[in-house]
């Protein structure tokens, strides 16, 4: 008896590691120190001497069960983008920008192929908010999950000076809310998109004209990520007073979490224009327009409060990183909460 036998295959190990070494390559930053391998990544915190009253910030975050669209498709190329999307969103909704992130994925069976593919997307999403994937744990768990599936999770850390992060507490009465378009479902909500559709490759590959794609694209597109956007309104000169960044529990849940005592947020439904998955998914369904609002993005992945007059100069901001902005709503005085009109 090995340990081969007993389920775990120390060689695919070796394998997966030299085959996502090329991704990992491609994400470094010059702060990262020493090569992926070691028992820890380590990572310069010279930068900090830089900052008047510097602040560490974290996230930690899964991709849920849309790993098991991943599964049916078998397509493991940007799955990993949701788990860094979910991670780095959260630091830069907090006015962070995030340094390095770390991931795990526990599976049934190590195939090195599969978890390099899976890691590729990791990169990728690394590459996209500017951060180092400087390690992370692959972990066999035979017996435990069936041989041909996986989870993913990971974390992320990031880096403020205090006076710059967004804290809400200088919300006020007329202040602008502004909704970044999202890339579609994201990583929240599937294990109800999973009740309402059939998880077969048949009706994932089926083609939908509303949507203009498959079903499957349309689900499996990765979680918008946007760590630039936020960046490029704070170089603009722009103060972002408050942000949410739209996850599970939808507009009910998390546009809360940006409010301050005495600030309520008045968002209109109309005021963009909501992608034809979720109009698919609550007809489909049936769900009711309120169970919609809180449980999805609805087609808006983060939202930020800013002064009347920092209005134009945000949504060009964002628009000049590449998001596409638009002013959803308002602050009012009242209670803490939010209306959808």
């Amino acid at each position: 008896m090995d340990y081969k036998k007993a389920g775990v295959d120390i060689e695919a190990g070796y394998r997966s590691v030299e085959l996502m070494k090329e991704h990992v390559k491609k994400t470094m930053r010059p702060e990262v120190l020493g090569g992926l391998g070691g028992f820890s990544g380590a990572f310069s915190l010279a930068k900090i001497k830089e900052m008047e009253d510097p602040v560490l910030l974290s996230g930690t975050d899964g991709c849920g069960t849309k790993v098991k669209l991943a599964f049916v498709m078998d397509r493991h190329d940007t799955i990993g983008i949701d788990a860094v999307a979910m991670c780095v969103n959260d630091i830069a909704c907090a006015g962070g920008e995030p340094l390095f992130f770390l991931d795990y994925i526990a599976c049934g069976k190590n195939y090195p192929e599969k978890i390099a593919a899976i890691v590729s997307g990791v990169a990728e999403g690394c590459l996209q908010s500017g951060c180092a994937l400087i390690g992370g744990e692959t972990a066999e768990h035979p017996g435990l999950m069936p041989e041909d599936e996986y989870d993913l999770a990971g974390f992320a850390v990031g880096l403020c000076d205090r006076k710059d992060l967004i804290t809400g507490e200088n919300l006020k009465d007329g202040d602008v809310l502004i909704g970044m378009a999202s890339s579609g479902v994201h990583s929240n909500g599937f294990s109800l998109v999973r009740k309402v559709f059939d998880i077969t490759r048949e009706s994932l590959d089926t083609y939908y004209d509303c949507l203009g794609k498959t079903l499957g694209e349309a689900l499996l597109a990765p979680t918008r990520i946007y760590v630039k956007a936020l960046k490029s309104i704070k170089e603009a000169g722009v103060t972002v007073k408050a942000c949410s960044h739209i996850t599970g529990g939808g507009f009910y849940e998390n546009i809360p979490r940006m409010l301050s005592e005495g600030t309520h947020a008045v968002i209109g439904k109309d005021s963009y224009p909501v992608p034809p998955i979720f109009d698919l998914l609550a007809k489909t369904g049936d769900i009711k327009e309120k169970m919609m609002y809180n449980t999805f993005n609805m087609g808006i992945g983060m939202v930020v409060a800013v002064d009347p007059a920092d209005k134009e100069k945000a949504m060009e901001a964002i628009r000049q990183a590449g998001d596409v902005p638009y002013e959803v709503g308002h602050i009012r005085a009242g209670d803490k909460g939010v209306t959808l009109c």
